[in-house]
C-alpha cells in the first residue's frame, strides 16, 4: 500500500510526491470526490513554503541588523541610520507573517476536507449496490403469518409513542414505555457486560457534549458540520456518537507502546440532526434525532490494526449471534465507506417486517486519519525511537434501538406478542414475552 501520509503532512512536495498525488487522486474518484483538490492542495503548499522562506529571511535580516546596532552601540557609534532599516524590516515582517498567516489557514482548511486513503482490500463501486458479503450468519426465521415492521408491533403493544414524542420533540422522536424501555436497558446491559467482561474492554461513560477540537479530531468537523447539533452562543455540540468523546481521550498525548492495545466501550445517548438523510426512514426508529449505542473503540499499534480490526468486529457480531438474529457482514466498497475510513465492515441485521437487512453496526479502521488530526502518538521502546502517530479503530457494539427493532421484528408472534431472546431474560426479570397490557 502507498503511504501516502507524506501528502497530509507539513512535508508536501509536489516534485518528490507526484506519485502518491497520482494515488491520491485515484482514490478520491474512486470515493466519489473531485481529483483536482489535490492539485489545489498541492499549489497552496508550494505557496506557504514560499512564504515560510520569505518570513524566516526576514527574520534572519532582522535579526542580523540587530545584532549590529547593539555594536554600533556599544562602540558609541551612529545607529540611526540601522535603527531606521530595522523598523522598515519590522514593518515587512508583519506584512510577511501576515500573508503566512492567511495561507496556513487556507492550507489546513484544504487538508481537513480530504478524506483518508483507502486500503488496497476495499473494493471499488459507487453505491452501497456494490458492497461485498464476505460473511452470513443465520436464516431468516420462516413465519407462518405476514410479519408486521417495528412501528405496528411497538404501537399494537402500548410500548412505543411516537405521537406524543412529536407533540413534546417534533419528528424523529419516540416514547419508549413500560417492557419496550425496559428491553432497551437489557439490551444496553448485555452489550457492555459482553464487552466488558468477555471481550476485554474498559467501561467508560463519556461527555456527551464536545468542543469543535474534538469533532475536528475524529473529522465530523468540517465535512459534516451540518449534521450536529449546536449550543448555541457555545463552542459546545451535542456528540453525534460518543466515538468523538472517546478518541479524544488522548488528544494532544503520547502513549507508550506497551500501553496498545487500548480498548474502550462507551454507552451514550447520540445526536443527529438528519440533514443529510433527504427524508429517508422517516417514521419509525430506524433514524431518530437522539439514540442510544454501544460504541467500541481501539487505540492500536499500526502493526497490528487489521488484527484488531477483526476482533472488534467480531466483538459486534457476538451480540447478534447472542441474540440469535441473522446478520451479513459487508465490506464496504469506495463509494460507500465513510469519509475518515481506511476500511470498514458493516453489519446488516436482517428485519422481517420490512423484508430486508439493514445496517446495525459500521466498523471502521480509520488507521491515522484520526490520530494526525487529534495528535495522538505512541513512544516505541528504544532510546532514540521517536513518537509515531497510534491506528484508531471503532465501532457499533450495537446500536441499541435498531437492536432493538430487529427484536421486535424477529421474535414477534401470530397473537402480537413478542418472545424474548434466551440471552435477555435475566435482564428482563425472567419475563418470556412482551404482550399487550
Amino acid at each position: 500500500m502507498i503511504d501516502f501520509k507524506k501528502l497530509t503532512s507539513t512535508d508536501v512536495d509536489p516534485v518528490h510526491n507526484e506519485v502518491y498525488a497520482e494515488a491520491y487522486k485515484k482514490n478520491l474518484v474512486n470515493r466519489k470526490f473531485e481529483s483536482s483538490i489535490v492539485d489545489d492542495l498541492l499549489k497552496l503548499n508550494t505557496k506557504r513554503k514560499e512564504a515560510i522562506l520569505n518570513f524566516e529571511n526576514s527574520k534572519a535580516k532582522q535579526n542580523k541588523l540587530g545584532q549590529e546596532i547593539a555594536m554600533l552601540k556599544r562602540e558609541k557609534k551612529d545607529a540611526n541610520s540601522a535603527i531606521e532599516g530595522l523598523q522598515k524590516i519590522k514593518a515587512e515582517n508583519k506584512e510577511y507573517e501576515k500573508v503566512l498567516e492567511k495561507i496556513e489557514v487556507e492550507f489546513k482548511g484544504a487538508l481537513a476536507v480530504i478524506p483518508n486513503m483507502s486500503h488496497p482490500d476495499v473494493p471499488s463501486g459507487s453505491s452501497e449496490e456494490d458492497n461485498v458479503e464476505v460473511k452470513s450468519y443465520g436464516s431468516p426465521r420462516e413465519f407462518g403469518f405476514k410479519a408486521k415492521n417495528h412501528i405496528e408491533v411497538g404501537e399494537a403493544l402500548g410500548i412505543i409513542n411516537f405521537e406524543r414524542a412529536a407533540k413534546v420533540a417534533g419528528a424523529r422522536f419516540a416514547f419508549l414505555l413500560g417492557a419496550g424501555a425496559a428491553l432497551e436497558r437489557a439490551l444496553i446491559q448485555l452489550m457492555i457486560n459482553t464487552h466488558v467482561n468477555n471481550n476485554g474492554y474498559t467501561e467508560i461513560i463519556p461527555p456527551y457534549i464536545a468542543n469543535s477540537n474534538s469533532l475536528y479530531g475524529t473529522s465530523q468537523f468540517p465535512k459534516f458540520k451540518d449534521d450536529v447539533f449546536h449550543l448555541e452562543n457555545t463552542d459546545y455540540y451535542l456528540i453525534p456518537t460518543s466515538e468523538v468523546s472517546v478518541t479524544n481521550y488522548y488528544a494532544g498525548e503520547i502513549l507508550k507502546e506497551e500501553q496498545l492495545p487500548e480498548n474502550f466501550v462507551a454507552f451514550s445517548p447520540c445526536f443527529r440532526s438528519e440533514a443529510g438523510s433527504y427524508g429517508r426512514d422517516t417514521q419509525g426508529l430506524i433514524r431518530q434525532h437522539q439514540f442510544h449505542k454501544v460504541e467500541l473503540l481501539k487505540f492500536t499499534h499500526p502493526d497490528e490494526s487489521y488484527a484488531e480490526h477483526e476482533k472488534l468486529t467480531s466483538h459486534a457480531e457476538s451480540i447478534l449471534e447472542q441474540l440469535e438474529l441473522p446478520y451479513k457482514r459487508m465490506v464496504l466498497c469506495s463509494g460507500d465507506i465513510s469519509f475518515g475510513a481506511a476500511k470498514c465492515y458493516d453489519l446488516e441485521a436482517w428485519m422481517p417486517g420490512q423484508d430486508k437487512y439493514r445496517e446495525i453496526s459500521s466498523c471502521s479502521n480509520f488507521e491515522d486519519f484520526q490520530a494526525r488530526r487529534a495528535n495522538i502518538r505512541f513512544r516505541p521502546k528504544g532510546e532514540k525511537a521517536k513518537p509515531q502517530f497510534v491506528h484508531t479503530l471503532n465501532g457499533s457494539g450495537l446500536a441499541v434501538g435498531r437492536t432493538l427493532i430487529a427484536i421486535l421484528e424477529n421474535y414477534q408472534q401470530e397473537d402480537g406478542s413478542v418472545k424474548i431472546p434466551e440471552v435477555l431474560k435475566p435482564y428482563m426479570g425472567g419475563l418470556d414475552k412482551i404482550t399487550k397490557g
